[in-house]
């Protein structure tokens, strides 16, 4: 029997099948003055989670189940974060503004942020501007749009195809998480957000370690260790 528990009805009304481009996607879209989206990493041991089956074994113990997971921004080889990761209001490591190689420094990259009752993805200097104290925030990159315009640097006719995943906020405010169920290219992931999920800002999360947990699509992705994970959660009935 799997260590999850879940509620499939609930997953179901969140997660859908998207096609874009001819290519299919994974799309679960949450309300965040509704639904009970958080950044977790570290488990009551310490340690980081490493992936959904640890953090669903913490959560049971505290009376609540998954409703939905995704691999939450990029990190090191000991699973702490490449950059800015706040959780329960706490900032665990700061926010990383240098200029490196890899997807993560291919600027401008971005924060994805909860703060209160709303959800929000800003390229990281407009973030920084702001000075917003959010509950809960992870960076990472590149952003994928920024204010309705694609990054500079995606190539519509590029050769470099990944299972990517990354999050939007829709105009109306639901937090859009989606994950390519085939390789596809930046720019096609990008628009995905822009033209079809109606997402002014969103941003890129990982690529190859991209991971799922949505039960109504059978998904229930545990294969690769992970950083930070943004999760859906619920109270399990009687809490």
């Amino acid at each position: 029997m799997t260590a999850f528990a879940s509620s499939a009805d609930d997953a179901a009304a969140a997660c859908r099948k998207v096609m874009h481009l001819t290519r299919p996607y994974a799309v679960c879209s949450f309300d965040p003055a509704a639904s009970d989206i958080r950044i977790f990493h570290r488990g009551h041991d310490g340690r980081p989670y490493g992936g959904f089956e640890n953090l669903s074994r913490d959560l049971r113990q505290e009376g609540e189940y998954l409703e939905f997971a995704m691999n939450g921004g990029m990190y090191e080889a000991d699973l702490s974060s490449v950059g800015l990761l706040i959780t329960d209001g706490v900032e665990r490591k700061p926010i990383d503004r240098s200029k490196s190689w890899g997807n993560f420094y291919l600027k401008p990259n971005g924060v994805f942020f909860l703060q209160g009752d709303r959800a929000g993805v800003m390229e990281t200097e407009a973030y920084v501007a702001t000075g917003i104290k959010p509950d809960f925030a992870t960076q990472s990159g590149p952003m994928l749009v920024i204010d309705g315009t694609l990054h500079p640097a995606f190539l519509p006719q590029s050769d470099s195809l990944q299972i990517r995943n990354g999050v939007g906020v829709a105009r109306d405010g639901m937090a859009v998480f989606a994950i390519s169920l085939e390789p596809v290219r930046f720019h096609d992931f990008a628009t995905l957000f822009r033209d079809q999920l109606d997402c002014a800002n969103a941003l890129f999360l990982d690529g190859s370690i991209s991971s799922l947990f949505a039960p109504s699509m059978k998904r229930y992705d545990n294969a690769h260790p992970m950083g930070p994970i943004i999760a859906v959660t619920k109270k399990a009935p009687g809490q």
